[in-house]
Formats: structure tokens, C-alpha cells, sequence
């Protein structure tokens, strides 16, 4: 089975009011889960990566131990983190090193991830949840 995992983390300021947005669709498009997610202050690539790291997270809390059968599409507009998960980048920024470890650690839970780097106009439904989750910071 495959997952289309469409993430967007954002922060007002940088660092500022910080929120990640998560889309998870199966392979027809049906929605399997939606996360607004706050983060309190962050700066946005820190939001970028933390958004990664909840999908798939969620993805595994909701297959358990079928994660390992599922190959993830991970959608995302951030050059930096996408192109860093891919290898094209090094990871310089301390603050980066433990999420992008964590997102590599998470995406090793699945039998295959497929990153890919998608215009901001094909990220809509994981912005809007971004900038939700930003409207919920206090």
C-alpha cells in the first residue's frame, strides 16, 4: 500500500509563532488523518522538519506494525529539509542535526519513502493546516 504524506511547517518570525500542518491521503487520495499541529516558538525550518516527523508518526501510530509494508510518498515544499533528507545538502544548522536524525530514524520504519520536492501550490491542504496551527499558538 502506498501513503501520500503532504507536510508544511511555517513560523511567524524566524524564530517566531511556529505551528505544522499534515495531510495524509492513501493511494486514491482518500484522507486517512489531518494534524494541526502548534509548536510554540520555532524558526520555520525547525517547523519543516518537526511537520516531517508527525506524519510520519502518525502514519505509524495508525498501521503499527504494518508500517513496515507501506511505501510513504513524502510531499514537501521545503528545499532545505527535502533536499537535506535526500542527501543533496548537509545539515550545518546544530538546531537541524536531532530532527533531521529523527525524521531519518522515522522513515526508516517503512518499506520504502519516496521524497519529493512539489511547488507550494500543489502543498495547499498541509499550509492551510500549517497556518491553523499558527493561529493557535497563544
Amino acid at each position: 500500500m502506498r501513503i501520500r504524506l503532504y507536510t508544511d511547517g511555517g513560523a511567524r518570525g524566524n524564530p517566531g509563532i511556529a505551528g505544522a500542518g499534515v495531510h495524509i491521503v492513501d493511494e486514491n487520495g482518500t484522507l486517512i488523518e489531518d494534524v494541526v499541529k502548534p509548536l510554540g516558538i520555532a524558526t520555520n525550518n525547525e517547523a519543516e522538519y518537526r511537520a516531517v516527523i508527525i506524519g510520519l508518526e502518525k502514519i505509524i501510530e495508525r498501521f503499527g506494525t504494518e508500517a513496515g509494508e507501506l511505501s510513504v510518498e513524502l510531499n514537501l515544499d521545503s528545499e532545505l529539509v527535502g533536499k537535506q533528507l535526500l542527501g543533496s545538502y548537509k545539515v550545518k544548522e546544530p538546531r537541524l542535526k536531532p530532527l533531521y536524525e529523527q525524521a531519518r530514524a522515522g522513515m526508516e520504519h517503512f518499506a520504502s519513502v519516496r521524497i519529493t520536492l512539489i511547488p507550494r501550490e500543489q502543498n495547499k491542504e498541509a499550509d492551510r493546516l500549517s497556518n491553523l496551527a499558527m493561529d493557535q499558538v497563544i
